[in-house]
Formats: C-alpha cells, sequence, structure tokens
C-alpha cells in the first residue's frame, strides 16, 4: 500500500512538472509573437519626408531640391512614376531634382523611391510651381477721366536679381498713332512686390487702346524678362484738351 501511495504522488509530481513545462512553453510563445508584433510595429518602411509643395521657382531660375526618406537601407533610388516636371529639370536617381525651368505653369508630378526591396517602394505626389520673374498687374486699370486716360499698375520682382526694368505706356489712337502716357527707367530691387507705377496724359478726342509694357534686365546672367497688359477695348475720350 505504502508503495502505492509513493507512486501516485511521483506521478502527479511528473504531471505537474508537465503542466508547467507546457505553461512556461505557451508563455514563451506568446511573449515570442508580442516581439514580433512590436519589431513589425517599429519597422515603419520608407517614408519620403519632403512636403507635397515644393518651392517655386521662376523661368531661368537656378533650382535645386534634393528629395529625402527615412526607414529604408542606404543607397536610396528615386524615379519619376507619372505627371511631368517642368521643361528644364531633372530628377537624378539620387533624388536631386534641378535645372532651370523654361517656362511658367503649376507641375503635378508623383515621385518614387526604394531601396532596392520591392516591398519597401513608395510614392507620393508633388506639385512645383513655375511663377512669372517679373509680374505685372493692372492697380487702377486704365480709365477716362475728362480728357485724360489714366491709372496705375503693379510691378513685382520675384527673382533673386535686380533688374534693370523699363517701364512704357502707349495710347494708341484708331488711326495707328501711339502716344506715351507712362514711362519709367529704374532698377526694380530683387524681391520687391506690387510696386505701384501710375500712368496718364491728356489726349485729343478719340477712341484708345492702351498698351502696358514692362521690360526686365538681369545683365550678369543675360537675362530679360518681358510683360504686357492691354484694355479689351478702346477708351473713348470725348472733351479736347
Amino acid at each position: 500500500m505504502r508503495q502505492v501511495v509513493d507512486l501516485v504522488i511521483v506521478l502527479a509530481c511528473v504531471a505537474g512538472m508537465a503542466s508547467c513545462q507546457l505553461g512556461l512553453a505557451a508563455n514563451d510563445d506568446q511573449t515570442g509573437t508580442q516581439g514580433a508584433d512590436q519589431a513589425a510595429q517599429s519597422d515603419t518602411g520608407l517614408v519620403i519626408e519632403n512636403d507635397s509643395e515644393l518651392p517655386p521657382t521662376f523661368p531661368q531660375g537656378r533650382y535645386e531640391v534634393r528629395f529625402r526618406a527615412h526607414g529604408g537601407i542606404a543607397a536610396l533610388h528615386w524615379k519619376l512614376e507619372k505627371g511631368a516636371l517642368p521643361p528644364g529639370m531633372k530628377l537624378e536617381d539620387d533624388g536631386l531634382l534641378h535645372g532651370q525651368a523654361e517656362r511658367t505653369g503649376e507641375f503635378r508630378f508623383t515621385v518614387s523611391v526604394t531601396d532596392g526591396r520591392p516591398q519597401q517602394a513608395v510614392q507620393k505626389e508633388f506639385v512645383l510651381r513655375v511663377t512669372s520673374a517679373l509680374t505685372l498687374l493692372w492697380k487702377a486699370p486704365a480709365r477716362v477721366n475728362g480728357n485724360r486716360i489714366e491709372g496705375s499698375v503693379e510691378v513685382s520682382n520675384t527673382t533673386p536679381n535686380d533688374m534693370d526694368l523699363t517701364y512704357i505706356v502707349l495710347a494708341v489712337a484708331e488711326n495707328g498713332r501711339a502716344t506715351a502716357i507712362g514711362y519709367q527707367h529704374f532698377m526694380l530691387s530683387h524681391g520687391t512686390i506690387a510696386k505701384e507705377l501710375p500712368f496718364g496724359e491728356t489726349l485729343p478726342p478719340g477712341g484708345y487702346v492702351v498698351h502696358v509694357d514692362t521690360v526686365g534686365e538681369v545683365a550678369a546672367r543675360k537675362l530679360i524678362y518681358r510683360e504686357r497688359l492691354q484694355t479689351p477695348a478702346p477708351l473713348r475720350v470725348i472733351v479736347g484738351p
């Protein structure tokens, strides 16, 4: 009888140890799974860091932006996936976007980056605006005031260069005769925004189409920018001088 009791105790202990071992194994498996999940969550993959709206530029302006990403291994490779870059610009394999835009416009395109693992390739859409280097807008549109035609415009120089600016306003009569009703020649400093330039002159009775022309020259870089405004219809002066 004593032997039977001892055998039962031994079997119980063995069973208990097996249970303990099974419990430990289950706990080990759960801990390993949680660790793998945490590792997967911490590996977020490639992320392109640049903002979707890239710094703007202007025609013939030197431009250079480098795309950057994190979360991948070294030696990232960049590519234009769809859309179009401004003519005159190029995207290099190392992520350098550079060149000189040839014309104004808003350009939307998608860029991809990969580190050699297909599952790590990501894409992002960007917009790049190429704005006029020299901007000319109506401030006070040309109008008739008694026997005068007068008004004003705004000019802006968004480049990093000073411009030698020539500003001339002509009132062209129906017979083709042109009368200067505004003229200035001065250095338009870089970064100047909405500088007002007036014009006005007394004219004989008749209909006149007003032409506003600006020419900005950056001699050191051999660049010339031109902008023009024109009234949509002739302005009629009724009262004589």
